[in-house]
């Protein structure tokens, strides 16, 4: 495979996605070579994704990071998305020592209580399952779309991630959520059924909220913090998730 690495070779990639549609976006990222593997959490948007990769039998890992406090939806979805496409999703989950180390610090749900400690039990449950997840990857493909929120509306089809050396890609990032429903309709694509309870985006349990009329789809995302381009950490380009004491080796 010629190296695919730096934001000249992502730039080249990105203008080709453009042209593509989403099965010849993913198909042509799968035959690239290399190790592609996307992260889903789920939603309606990976769920479409997952949908495409699964019929069009693309060599494309599928991955999810059970954190150990996602919803009961959430969880049972895994299950019946992988027995209608037939695939496996990879479950990567936080390290209990971790767990424990951040419970000692911040107290289980010591979250609501700052922005770092929010922060930490996001690198312990989602970056450093991540990390795992990612290990020998080339591109990493999510289900980030510009109409997701205000911090996402410049998502291109692909950029380099510096941070993890390798090749995002942002199949759907053109896609608009009238555009997804529609795809799920008729594809009878199976979504969370918390979508229909006012839960555009959900994450774990603790930290995710129905959203209000006229709120953007991803307010009901730690809800309680102020910032509007709150994230996990899982697509912002800095050490998002806090130190915490004597991490375990996984």
């Amino acid at each position: 495979m010629t190296a695919l690495t730096g934001n000249g070779t992502a730039q080249a990639l990105n203008d080709k996605l453009a042209g593509l549609d989403l099965a010849g976006r993913l198909a042509f990222v799968a035959e690239l070579g290399g190790r592609a593997v996307f992260t889903t959490s789920l939603g309606i948007e990976d769920q479409v994704i997952t949908a495409a990769i699964g019929t069009e039998r693309l060599d494309i890992d599928v991955v999810t990071l059970e954190t150990g406090r996602l919803f009961k939806e959430t969880v049972d979805l895994i299950d019946e998305t992988e027995a209608q496409y037939g695939i496996t999703i990879a479950r990567y989950v936080p390290a209990q020592d971790d767990i424990d180390a951040y419970a000692a610090k911040y107290g289980l749900n010591g979250f609501y209580e700052s922005v770092e400690a929010r922060h930490a039990c996001c690198g312990v449950r989602k970056l450093k399952p991540l990390a795992r997840a990612l290990e020998g990857a080339s591109f990493w493909i999510t289900g980030l779309r510009r109409g997701q929120s205000g911090n996402r509306a410049d998502t291109p089809f692909a950029e380099f991630d510096a941070d993890r050396n390798l090749i995002k890609i942002n199949p759907l990032a053109d896609w608009d959520i009238d555009r997804i429903k529609a795809y799920v309709a008729d594809n009878a694509v199976p979504v969370n059924p918390m979508h229909n309870r006012g839960y555009p985006s959900i994450g774990c349990e603790p930290c995710t909220r129905a959203i209000k009329p006229g709120e953007p789809e991803r307010a009901g995302r730690w809800w309680w913090e102020n910032d509007e381009k709150r994230e996990c950490g899982l697509h912002v380009h800095e050490a998002a998730a806090s130190t915490i004491p004597a991490p375990s080796a996984v």
